[in-house]
This record gives structure tokens, C-alpha cells and sequence, in this order.
């Protein structure tokens, strides 16, 4: 019997279809770590799944990787289902991925992880953004579901705590693929047109699929982009979402965000009280020193008796008029005597008092006194002043001491 020869096509289709026949090759999960992994332009998505020994060839189809919740790269560990085929062209087999899952953690979970750390680095967390948040709300936009219990909460709570605060409610779907693009224009509907002082954004709770909007990138920004200050109130008090850390304040639940966007009006009550009977003391005391001093001015003499008063005012005046004139009268009496002995001391050093007992001044021609025989010569004239009068005379001779 000749044996049968095959070409590589046959023999990799006839491959391909003993692999395809195999059940538990055609429903199959495979754990390994991510490499190589390439996005073609195509939409398709191209890696090896490996382990500590060995490697597999793994393709996954546009379609199903935009359904996947996170972003693979190289490192990741993941379990990829699908099936085993051969491609027939290069005669390999490899894995026909048609789902992902983190290894250890659900998609959905490192999806979070994923864009709660993009956002991070995008400063979207950046408590310096944070605005904050109005203390006494004029108006309130609720961004959530019109048929949910989360809104029925948050209106009983604040016509209770704040009836002063017009509530304004924009209904979005709060789940669903719909729920994010709604969220997100709501608020920037909101801002466009100054509907509030304050927003709420949230739902009740429910399982992390149910609360994924508030997962949304869209709506993350759209919460940052917001000029109007922004609570988050998602879920319940466990549940965190990327809008809570976004958000200028978070909410452990609906109706915590409506406690904490108003004030109490029993608490505001109370402060208006106490504020009211501090005043009124405050008053009181005010009167009862305003009549003390009045008292103390009744029973001065000046209102008592005005001309009485002025009386007195006039001799104290008069007194210390007296005392003025007898100070200044003493004070210039005592420099007159000063002036005098003064005078006298200078008329006594006087030169013209020398000339008065005999003595005379001697001058040269040109008014230089004469102290030394050696300042003239014979021949030479000099004015000779008396006490009473003046001489011109001429030196003829001239005898030095020896």
C-alpha cells in the first residue's frame, strides 16, 4: 500500500481539526505571565503567555479585547480563557483569547487600580484642587437616579436639616453603559448653567459592577473640570470609587452628603440663642456701667451747682494766677541782681576805668597798640588816648632796658 503524501496545508489543516475536536482544548483557562505584548493597528492584541518552563502563543481579537476592564502589559500575571487551534499558515498552535482576568484579582479591580493610579499621576487627587464646599447652600444639584432610594433619602434629610436649600435634581441612569457619559454631562450641564452652589453625585448601593460609572474616566474629569464644588456620595460607607477621591469632598453615603452639604437648622437654632442671650447680657452690662456713670456725674458738683462750681473754677484760676506773677516777679529780680553784679565786673575789668587814674593807651599810625619800644622809631607819630581825650605825638627818641 503507498503511503499517502500530504502537503503542509493538509497536514496543518488535519492538525487544526484534531485539536478543534478536542473538548477540553476548546473551553480553556491557562495562568502564565504576560510578554511581548503588541496592540497591532488592527485592534488585535498579540502576546506570550509564559511560565517557568515554557511559553505559549496567545492572540486576542478586537472585539473581545474592548470588552476587557483592565490594561494587560508585559509582567502581568493573568488567566486567559479561550481556546487551542493551529494557525495554518506558520503551523503553530496558540491560544484563541477571548476573556482576561488579573491572577489572584478580579478585571474589574485592576482596572480601578489602573486608572486610580493614571489620575494619580495626573494630580486629579491633588488636594490643592480641592474646593471648598459652600456653608450655607442657597442651592443643591443631585446628580443621581430619579427612581433610586438614594434620592428619596437625601430630600427627606435636607427638608429636614435645611428646608432654606432649593434642591434641584438631575436625573442621569446611575448604571449600565449609558450611566457614565450621562453622569459626566449632567455635570457639565450643571456648570454651564450655574444651576447650584454645591452638587451631590452618587446612587445607593450595590455590587462594583452596579457602582462602575462612578469608575468612569469621564466622569472622573468631568468632577475635576467642575467649578461647582462637588460631593461624592456612591455606595455605601466601604465602598470607594475614583469619583470619591476626585470629588472636593467624599461621602460615605448618600445620605451622609446630604447631612454634610447644609447645616442643622436645630443646631443653627441653638447657635442663634446663645448668640441672642450673649448679646442681651452683653447689653446689660453695657446699661448697668452707662448708669453707674451716670451716677458718678450727678453727683458732681458741677451739675449740681454750675455757678458754684465756676466759682471755685475762678479762684482756683485766680490762685494760680498769683502764684504765676510771684514766681516770674522773683525769677526776674534774681537776674536783675545777676545783671548788675555782672556789669560791674565788667566795668571794673573795663580799660577805659585804667585810663581814669592816670594811665594812657599808646596806638601807631595805624591803630596797632603799643606794647614794645621796639614797634617805632624816632620820627615816628603815635596817638596817645586819655581818659578824656586823644594826643597826637611824635617819638624823638627811643631807650630799650636792658
Amino acid at each position: 500500500m503507498a503511503q499517502q503524501v500530504l502537503s503542509i496545508t493538509q497536514l496543518n489543516e488535519y492538525i487544526r481539526g484534531k485539536i478543534d475536536e478536542d473538548v477540553l482544548l476548546n473551553g480553556i483557562a491557562v495562568r502564565g505571565e504576560i510578554s511581548n505584548y503588541k496592540v497591532y493597528p488592527s485592534g488585535h492584541h498579540y502576546f506570550t503567555l509564559k511560565d517557568e518552563a515554557a511559553s505559549l502563543k496567545c492572540v486576542m481579537f478586537k472585539g473581545n479585547a474592548m470588552r476587557l476592564r483592565f490594561r494587560p502589559g508585559n509582567g502581568m500575571k493573568v488567566i486567559a480563557m479561550g481556546k487551542i487551534s493551529v494557525y495554518p499558515r506558520d503551523g503553530v498552535y496558540q491560544l484563541y483569547c477571548t476573556a482576561m482576568a488579573m491572577d489572584g484579582i478580579g478585571d474589574l479591580y485592576a482596572a480601578f487600580e489602573q486608572l486610580k493610579a493614571k489620575l494619580a499621576a495626573q494630580g486629579l487627587f491633588d488636594p490643592a484642587h480641592k474646593k471648598p464646599i459652600p456653608r450655607y447652600p442657597a442651592t443643591i444639584g443631585i446628580i443621581t437616579s430619579s427612581a433610586g432610594a438614594a434620592i428619596h433619602d437625601m430630600l427627606r434629610i435636607l427638608r429636614k436639616r435645611y428646608p432654606l436649600t432649593e434642591v434641584r435634581l438631575l436625573p442621569v441612569r446611575v448604571q449600565g453603559a449609558e450611566a457614565p457619559g450621562e453622569v459626566a454631562a449632567a455635570i457639565q450641564y450643571a456648570n454651564h448653567h450655574q444651576l447650584a452652589d454645591l452638587l451631590i453625585v452618587g446612587r445607593g448601593g450595590g455590587s462594583i459592577e452596579d457602582l462602575w460609572a462612578f469608575n468612569d474616566e469621564r466622569v472622573a474629569y468631568a468632577i475635576y473640570e467642575s467649578r461647582i464644588p462637588v460631593i461624592s456620595a456612591v455606595g455605601h460607607e466601604p465602598d470607594v470609587t475614583i469619583s470619591d477621591f476626585v470629588a472636593d469632598l467624599r461621602a460615605a453615603t448618600p445620605s451622609n452628603a446630604a447631612e454634610l452639604a447644609v447645616p442643622d437648622q436645630d443646631a443653627l437654632r441653638q447657635t442663634l440663642d446663645s448668640a441672642s442671650a450673649s448679646m442681651a447680657a452683653s447689653l446689660q452690662r453695657q446699661l448697668k456701667n452707662a448708669r453707674q456713670h451716670l451716677d458718678v456725674l450727678s453727683r458732681s458738683p458741677a451739675l449740681k451747682s454750675p455757678t458754684g462750681y465756676l466759682d471755685q473754677k475762678r479762684k482756683s484760676l485766680e490762685l494760680l494766677r498769683n502764684r504765676l506773677i510771684s514766681g516770674q516777679t522773683r525769677i526776674v529780680e534774681g537776674k536783675n541782681r545777676q545783671f548788675v553784679g555782672l556789669t560791674a565786673k565788667l566795668d571794673a575789668m573795663s580799660p577805659l576805668k585804667v585810663l581814669t587814674r592816670g594811665y594812657a593807651m599808646t596806638r601807631t599810625d595805624g591803630g596797632e597798640v603799643i606794647k614794645s619800644v621796639r614797634q617805632v622809631q624816632p620820627g615816628d607819630n603815635i596817638r596817645v588816648t586819655l581818659s578824656d581825650g586823644n594826643l597826637t605825638a611824635a617819638v624823638t627818641e627811643k631807650e630799650e632796658n636792658l
